[in-house]
């Protein structure tokens, strides 16, 4: 049959991915990534979300990969398409999503002459890759196309198991690109038949084995320990874990500092060791000298509440970070160390080893933070209840009272995620949060609230400020595409302010002119542009009724 190689070689890629389980993929238009475009379009296994803007096609695929805990692919072009990649790819490195990244290229021997949209993609993202792939010019040859093959199924263990997250192809194409502009004349049975292989599940295996010699010493601690405290910083939920988690901290008496972003804070069931009121309390000197603990189990990513994390800062006593990679989220550079385990087995085994002791931590250590979380959080809902509208802390509780059950909710960085861990208290509603909290950086965040409700069927939220808003606002063009509802809650607060809490505000003539910045955008008329419904709030009981309609 007549072929034209670059489509071969890109179907035979698309095939591979669909055999290991891809089924998602991310298109930007271009002309260079002609062969591969043509190739996922045209596999009926594979649904294809087409994006102009490469950025908010890399954010959506963050939001779909996140919620369906499988790979995306993302396609572009050749050029500076390829830099509008990178920060939705570092947000997928320090997160572990994983994306497969699919570059198109010019052939190497044009890279440093000139060539009209070309630049050098060599190794590009190589600080926030975990496997790069410059491949070839595509190639009829039976051990290049065995190697190929090998190569896909390396990738997608490495980022679904043995490293998760990005993996990054380069493709370099040569003209013609069109399936119907043949190259070649192949007897395809003999050439797929040459080049069969096996999946290669064995990669999966080399995840790697927790340290048990770490593992052991952390036990040993905890049955001498008498002031232990659990940290769950921002992580995706896992109800597996929450349930182990729960079981430990009761049998123990171990308070769990939840943060708002790790989900722990909402669901049915015993919440009543999960303490949510820390960083007002740890405030206090007072508290922080008195409620030191000899051990800490810490969870999840780096903690939202800076008052906490300076808490933890200035202790000295064993801190073990606990997760699926080993990855050290200890700012303070103080951890003891980190284990390589998933955090339910941990609980477990911790469990298992303890359960003929008797329970370790004193209730008192125990019950001296829950009686302090409800303090504080009288006195929370005494103030919030009291505020006039309109008022920013109390959006986040209004919010929770408004949602419907099984809801998500992607919290926007800067001042939204703080307003969320510092003021929202626990609650029985089934609510997961999301979060892009791998660099922390304000773009992205509606195209990812946009690939969050379209891999899932359920209400959907964001909570944005304006500046974050505003950085995104390409994405709004998916409102025309996607049939997915998002609810979007946009506190406009002209710049928010966080930078006000930076000793550099004092200096008002600097502050006032390169720090202090607002948008002053009016957004009705932009959200109706793009077909999106827009509504003032104009009290809170205005708050609570657009909710429930929207």
């Amino acid at each position: 049959m007549k072929i034209n190689r670059n489509i071969f070689w890109s179907t035979l890629f698309v095939e591979e991915l669909v055999k290991l389980g891809v089924e998602h993929v991310c298109i930007s238009p271009g002309s260079r990534n002609t062969p591969l475009t043509y190739a996922f379009a045209t596999n009926p296994r594979v649904k294809s979300f087409v994006h102009i803007d490469e950025r908010v096609s890399g954010f959506f695929a963050i939001g779909l990969a996140r919620t369906l805990q499988k790979p995306v692919v993302l396609v572009c072009t050749s050029g500076t398409a390829v830099a509008e990649l990178y920060p939705s790819i570092i947000e997928s490195y320090n997160q572990r999503i994983p994306l497969i990244v699919c570059t198109a290229d010019r052939p190497s021997e044009v890279r440093f002459l000139g060539a009209n949209q070309t630049i050098n993609q060599v190794n590009i993202y190589k600080n926030h890759i975990r496997k790069f792939y410059d491949l070839d010019l595509p190639s009829l040859n039976i051990e290049k196309l065995k190697t190929f093959r090998n190569q896909i199924n390396e990738a997608v263990a490495i980022s679904t198991c043995i490293d998760k997250g990005p993996v990054h192809f380069n493709f370099p194409f040569d003209k013609p690109f069109e399936p119907d502009a043949y190259t070649d004349s192949i007897n395809l049975s003999r050439i797929m038949k040459s080049i069969s292989i096996q999946p290669n599940n064995s990669m999966i295996s080399k995840k790697g084995k927790n340290n048990q010699k770490i593992l052991n010493e952390i036990v040993r601690q905890v049955k001498q320990a008498k002031r232990v405290i659990i940290v769950v910083g921002p992580m995706m939920r896992d109800e597996e874990f929450i349930n182990n988690l729960i079981d430990l901290s009761e049998r123990l008496n171990i308070p769990i500092f939840a943060d708002a972003s790790s989900s722990i804070r909402f669901g049915k069931g015993n919440r009543r060791n999960v303490i949510v009121n820390y960083d007002a309390f740890f405030r206090s000197s007072a508290n922080r000298k008195k409620l030191k603990p000899d051990l800490i189990l810490h969870f999840g990513r780096t903690i939202t509440s800076k008052s906490f994390e300076d808490f933890l800062t200035s202790l000295s006593c064993k801190k073990y970070i606990i997760n699926d990679y080993g990855d050290l989220f200890d700012p303070s550079n103080n951890a003891t160390a980190a284990l390589k385990i998933s955090p339910s087995r941990f609980c477990q085994i911790v469990f298992r080893e303890l359960s003929s002791l008797s329970q370790l931590s004193t209730s008192i250590w125990l019950e001296s933070f829950i009686n302090l979380d409800s303090s504080v959080n009288k006195i929370k809902e005494e103030v919030l209840h009291a505020s006039d509208f309109p008022s920013e802390a109390p959006i986040v509780n209004h919010l929770i009272k408004s949602l419907p059950q099984n809801s998500k909710v992607l919290l926007g960085n800067s001042l939204p995620i703080r307003d969320f861990d510092n003021f929202v208290a626990k609650s029985e509603k089934n609510i997961t949060v999301y979060h892009n909290r791998g660099a922390s950086g304000i773009d992205g965040l509606i195209s990812t609230a946009f690939g969050i409700s379209e891999s899932n069927n359920e209400p959907t939220f964001l909570i944005i400020g304006d500046l974050s808003f505003y950085y995104d606002l390409n994405s709004l063009l998916l409102t025309q595409n996607l049939k997915s509802p998002l609810v979007v809650i946009l506190i406009n607060n002209n710049g928010g302010g966080i930078f006000e809490l930076l000793p550099i505000a004092k200096h008002k003539s600097v502050f006032d002119k390169y720090f202090k910045v607002g948008s002053s955008i009016s957004f009705e008329p932009i959200i109706k542009a793009f077909g999106g419904v827009y509504r003032k709030v104009k009290s809170w009981k205005d708050f609570s009724s657009a909710i429930n309609k929207a």
